[in-house]
């Protein structure tokens, strides 16, 4: 279901994003993949994974997953939960909800044995470094920073970029780096590939936008070019 590029948007808990609201985001999601053959996923709050991934003709992934199994754990997600949800796979230690190293290591095995995609956020390259060997399906690479701050990454830090691409590829060559933090235009869409990256993690800069749409479209068609 996921082609190279990938524009995977973290819905967060944002009101634009939320309920009915965040359905209708869905959609233009889709519209926008639909338009520009491009491939985009989303990831909604865990309330609404459910009913948006049975509305979905794109990839629905989970913001986050806990390291626990059936049985007594009120409150936290459960991977094999979100599976019978619907969801193409998770997130995995977000810079707004970080994970023991020993959970992290876990978490990935665990989406691997139900046959889901795992994205593990990092915050540098040497945390892409380290947790290369963990065989995520992706690593996003997100200076803490940057997220939300209307600075993207690759520009303000494009090294970064290049070099978490370099170590994972010389660690583990199978594993795909996406970047994120402040992608707001297509432009930084752009240069994120330029840099080495085989697409963006974004948030705010879609989901927050006047026209999420036209943004989204921008996206698509830099990533096309």
């Amino acid at each position: 279901m996921i082609k190279l590029p990938l524009i995977l948007v973290n819905f967060k808990t944002y009101k634009q994003s939320t309920g009915n609201n965040g359905l209708k985001l869905l959609k233009t999601c889709e519209k926008v993949s639909e338009e520009y053959n491009v491939s985009i996923a989303a990831a909604p709050q865990t309330t609404d994974i459910a009913m948006f991934a049975s509305e979905s003709r794109i990839p629905v992934f989970a913001q986050h997953i806990d390291k626990i199994g059936y049985g007594s754990n009120t409150g936290f997600i459960l991977p094999e939960a979100v599976k019978e949800a619907g969801c193409a796979g998770s997130i995995v230690n977000h810079s707004e909800h970080r994970l023991p190293e020993e959970d992290i290591g876990e978490l990935v095995k665990r989406l691997k044995k139900l046959k889901l995609l795992s994205v593990l956020c990092t915050k540098d390259v040497e945390e892409s470094r380290k947790y290369a060997p963990l065989s995520p399906d992706f690593i996003a690479i997100e200076p803490p920073e940057l997220i939300g701050s209307g600075i993207s990454v690759s520009d303000a830090q494009p090294e970064i970029i290049s070099g978490a691409v370099e170590a994972v590829k010389q660690v583990n060559p199978k594993v795909v780096v996406l970047c994120g933090a402040g992608i707001t235009k297509g432009m930084d869409v752009k240069k994120s590939i330029e840099l080495g990256s085989s697409g963006v993690l974004v948030a705010s800069g879609i989901v927050k936008a006047k026209d999420p749409k036209k943004v989204l479209s921008e996206f698509a068609h830099y990533m096309t070019i």
